[in-house]
C-alpha cells in the first residue's frame, strides 16, 4: 500500500469515528431510555407479581380463618367481611358464605346471596351458572315449578357448562308434576349425551328403571353395559 492510500485510509477512518461520536451525542439517549425503560418494567413486573402474591395469601389466610369459626352463622358473617381483590376470589368467596348460610338453617339468606352473584357480571360465566343453579336447588318448595323449569331449561341450552344437570333437574321436575313419561324422555337424552359423566349416567339409569322405562344404551366402550348391570343386580 502506498503512502497515499494509507493516508486516505486514515482519513476515512477519522471521518467514520466522528460520525459514530456525533450519533452518539445526538442519540445515546434512546439507548440510555429503552435501557431504562427495561430495567423498570422488569421490576414493575416483579412488584405487581408480589403484591398479587401477597394479596392472595392475605386473602387465602383470611377465609381460613373465618372458615374455622365454630358456628355456622358466625363463619358466614366473618366470610361477609373479607374483601375480595379479584373477580374470581368475589365467587369463591359467595359460594362460600351461601354455604355456611345454608348450613345456619338460613335458605332464603343463601338464596339471595347466590343470585346476587349470579347477575354479576364481573364474575366469570362459570361461577355465574353455578351460583344460578345453587340457587334453583334452594328454591324448591318455595318457588313454583313452572319459574324454576323456566331458568333450569334457559342454563340446559347447548353450550352452557351445566347443562346436563339442569336438564337432570328438570327431568326431576317432571317427575315432581306427576309427567313420568316426559321425565324418562328427558333422562334417555341426558344417558345418550356423548358429554354424560358415569355418575350422571349411573343416576339417569336408574330412574328411568325406577319409574318402569326401558333405558337405550349407546355404545360407550363397555361403561353403559356395565352400568346397566349394576342397576340390574
Amino acid at each position: 500500500m502506498s503512502d497515499t492510500d494509507s493516508f486516505i485510509e486514515e482519513v476515512n477512518e477519522e471521518v467514520r469515528r466522528d460520525r459514530l461520536y456525533l450519533i452518539l451525542r445526538r442519540y445515546g439517549w434512546i439507548a440510555v431510555a429503552v435501557i431504562l425503560l427495561i430495567v423498570g418494567g422488569a421490576s414493575w413486573n416483579e412488584y405487581q407479581k408480589a403484591q398479587t402474591r401477597a394479596q392472595a395469601e392475605a386473602f387465602g389466610d383470611a377465609m381460613l380463618a373465618a372458615l374455622s369459626v365454630e358456628q355456622a352463622g358466625a363463619r358466614a358473617e366473618a366470610l361477609a367481611a373479607i374483601e375480595p381483590s379479584t373477580p374470581e376470589s368475589i365467587a369463591v368467596l359467595e359460594l362460600l358464605k351461601a354455604a355456611e348460610q345454608v348450613e345456619a338453617g338460613e335458605p332464603a339468606a343463601a338464596i339471595a346471596t347466590l343470585d346476587m352473584l349470579a347477575i354479576n357480571a364481573d364474575v366469570p360465566a362459570i361461577y355465574r351458572d353455578v351460583a344460578q343453579f345453587k340457587s334453583l336447588s334452594l328454591q324448591a318448595g318455595t318457588t313454583s315449578a313452572e319459574e324454576r323449569r323456566l331458568s333450569l331449561e334457559a342454563m340446559a341450552q347447548p353450550g352452557r357448562p351445566l347443562r346436563l344437570l339442569a336438564s337432570e333437574q328438570i327431568a326431576l321436575l317432571d317427575i315432581e308434576t306427576g309427567d313420568t313419561d316426559a321425565a324418562i324422555a328427558r333422562y334417555q337424552s341426558i344417558l345418550s349425551d356423548a358429554e354424560v359423566s358415569p355418575d350422571l349416567q349411573q343416576r339417569a339409569l336408574q330412574v328411568i328403571v325406577a319409574l318402569g322405562g326401558e333405558p337405550e344404551l349407546i355404545d360407550t366402550g363397555g361403561l353403559s353395559g356395565n352400568l346397566l348391570s349394576e342397576t340390574d343386580n
